[in-house]
């Protein structure tokens, strides 16, 4: 069974003719259905990528002095897919990364609260965490109920603002809950009081078109390498309003005395090939599909899956494994697992590991409020067999497993 396969409603043939299931290259017995993690590569961005390092290996002297140009001009493509000015727009490596650039960056006092939420990025909480220990401040943490609608969402998070805060951190997708949360009405509540807020969107690239229409947020992240199919270490900053020039990249380089975005273009000698080739992934996409299409499809499939795994664990418990997550989203979802399964993070991280390992499936599994989750994303390479079989061969072992965790 391949791993990375074009699917056959969306799919005709690359733009040369060949076979659409040539489009990715791994093609092994296990099934990837976890697209929301690490993305998928598609060759032609692979093999753009691979010309570019040659180049570079070839004539460093030639290749560094020019890479801010480039990196540039990358830039002003990725930020016309996002629908945002170029001007706001830096590349950082992740999403991550670029939340430790407004970390490091943003000017703070004394004392200074930030507000996360339940749901956040444990990486990005904890650089937030990191930032209030640096100025003997603290974090507060918003608890969102799954299901919380977006009116329930916002008061909840409004609710732990105070006039100590100094910042407030969200999720426009929330990665361990698959759900939106209600980002554009955040920020402008936050706006009107002063404060700034940085909205993580690290899923968001690819899944919905135009992400920071009607957002006016000081920071955006958003990573291109998950849904948008680009070489993975390609992520966008956009940063608007007079904080932006407070931003400096976490490696000081020759590009230091430039405005935001241009000081982010020089990093020295890091390999950038990634931002190079993103266009490559983000174009074929386009030219292949059409990203309107693309996102129709997963959406649809994402339906299809969710009602037959959650069908498949009902079938084996007699209970109701749809989850109400409130604000869903169009290829990201949830399905409850069944009790003594991913009942923490760690416990989640270690059931992923065994189901690659014994059962060749590349899956996400989560955690939250002590209730394991199995967390499907979808992308055009992926067909309802994929899910099928996860559904047939998957889920009666994993009630096994689940069976055993709770007897022991």
């Amino acid at each position: 069974m391949s791993t990375i396969r074009a699917t056959a409603p969306l799919a005709l043939s690359l733009p040369d003719g060949r076979p659409a299931a040539a489009a990715w290259t791994l093609d092994t017995d296990s099934i990837h259905i976890n697209h929301g993690s690490f993305g998928a590569v598609p060759l032609v961005a692979q093999l753009h990528q691979n010309a570019l390092r040659a180049e570079m290996d070839a004539a460093p002297v030639a290749w560094f002095p020019a890479l801010p140009d480039r990196v540039k001009e990358a830039r002003l493509a990725i930020a016309d897919f996002l629908g945002v000015d170029p001007g706001i727009t830096a590349l950082v490596p992740n999403a991550s990364g670029g939340a430790s650039v407004v970390f490091t960056s943003l000017p703070v006092r004394e004392g200074v609260e930030i507000v996360v939420t339940d749901h956040g990025y444990g990486a990005v909480t904890m650089g937030a965490e990191r930032l209030a220990r640096r100025w003997n401040g603290t974090v507060r943490t918003a608890h969102v109920p799954l299901n919380a609608t977006a009116a329930e969402a916002h008061d909840a998070i409004m609710a732990e603002v105070t006039d100590a805060t100094g910042l407030i951190v969200i999720d426009q997708i929330t990665s361990p809950t698959a759900r939106l949360l209600p980002v554009q009405s955040i920020a402008a509540e936050a706006r009107l009081r002063g404060i700034p807020t940085l909205v993580d969107g690290a899923h968001v690239p690819g899944l919905y078109d135009r992400p920071l229409d009607g957002l006016d947020c000081d920071f955006w992240l958003g990573n291109l390498h998950k849904f948008g199919c680009a070489p993975r270490g390609t992520a966008a900053l956009v940063a608007q309003g007079p904080l932006a020039e407070e931003l400096y990249p976490l490696i000081d380089s020759w590009g230091a005395p430039f405005p935001f975005p241009d000081r982010f273009d020089s990093q020295g000698t890091l390999d950038q090939t990634s931002y190079l080739a993103a266009p490559t992934a983000l174009d074929f996409i386009e030219e292949t599909w059409g990203w309107d299409a693309a996102r129709s499809y997963l959406t649809e499939l994402a339906d299809y899956a969710e009602h037959t795994i959650a069908d498949a664990f009902g079938a084996l418990t007699g209970e109701d494994h749809r989850v109400d997550v409130g604000m869903p989203v169009n290829g990201l979802r949830l399905v409850r697992l069944p009790a003594g399964l991913a009942e923490t993070h760690d416990d989640a991280n270690a059931l992923r590991d065994r189901v690659i390992a014994e059962l060749g499936v590349e899956g996400a599994f989560t955690s939250f409020e002590g209730i394991g989750y199995y967390r499907l994303s979808t992308h055009v390479y992926n067909t309802a067999a994929d899910f099928d079989y996860f559904a047939l061969h998957c889920v009666p072992v994993l009630g096994e497993w689940a069976r055993a965790a709770t007897r022991a």
